[in-house]
């Protein structure tokens, strides 16, 4: 499951969710905090830069295909969420005639324990994906984040790669801003968006026919303020937050 790439061209939401499938079922290159040792830690990011490694293999004899590489932190502990209720209660939700808004998503979300989110950012293959990677990587390994993922590099095309990073419940805004802070903590600097895992498991990407922006925050970091901070706007209410 999972987040869209920016192409150059834009893409229709059914796009964007073949995109997320078919990278979700290829092999994932995971580090898991909670298994291997921490010295290991170093060399495995060194030889798994997000932009070293290409999505899509390097053909005959070299190695296969990749979905996502990803780091577990050491107190990840994934939540049971009921996905298959939540897309049967959806296909009801489309059906009944009621509006599609992010109320009645939420309502979804929250009756079906879909409640995880993930701040995304967008960066060019090369250095700066490489440096953001390995800043939230590092706070995943010491336990400030729970888990995060980059997409590797596609050398087909000029699209940038998406990194992901995780908390457990979008409705619950102070721990949205707490995963902000540490994501700047980290020495991430570059803007934010927000958007809760129920649109991607429902398929609502950009473009889509309902015309909801899937992304309920942004956050864009001020260098200028003192001392420095995120400011976050809920896209939602069109409330600045902090």
């Amino acid at each position: 499951m999972e987040e869209e790439e920016e192409h150059a061209e834009p893409l229709s939401a059914e796009d964007y969710a073949a995109e997320a499938l078919a990278a979700d079922m290829d092999p994932w290159i995971i580090f898991d905090a909670r298994k291997t040792p921490r010295a290991e830690f170093v060399s495995w990011l060194e030889s798994n830069r997000p932009s070293q490694v290409s999505r899509f293999g390097d053909g005959e004899g070299g190695p296969g295909p990749v979905g996502w590489i990803a780091v577990l932190g050491p107190d990840h502990c994934p939540v049971h969420a009921d996905v298959t209720g939540l897309q049967e209660s959806w296909e009801k939700l489309l059906t009944s005639g009621r509006p599609v808004t992010f109320q009645t998503i939420k309502e979804l979300a929250l009756n079906h324990n879909v409640l995880s989110g993930k701040w995304l950012m967008h960066l060019d293959t090369g250095f700066k994906v490489d440096r953001a990677w390995e800043c939230v990587a590092k706070a995943a390994l010491d336990g400030k984040i729970s888990s995060v993922k980059v997409s590797p590099r596609d050398p087909n095309s000029d699209t940038k790669h998406v990194i992901c990073v995780y908390n457990n419940n979008f409705a619950d805004e102070e721990q949205v801003m707490q995963l902000d802070a540490a994501i700047r903590a980290a020495g991430v600097k570059c803007p934010l968006s927000y958007k809760p895992d129920v649109y991607t498991y429902l398929g609502i990407y950009r473009n889509n026919r309902w015309k909801l922006c899937p992304t309920i925050y942004e956050s864009k970091f001020d260098l200028e303020c003192v001392p420095r901070r995120s400011h976050i706007i809920n896209k939602v209410t069109n409330l600045e937050v902090t």
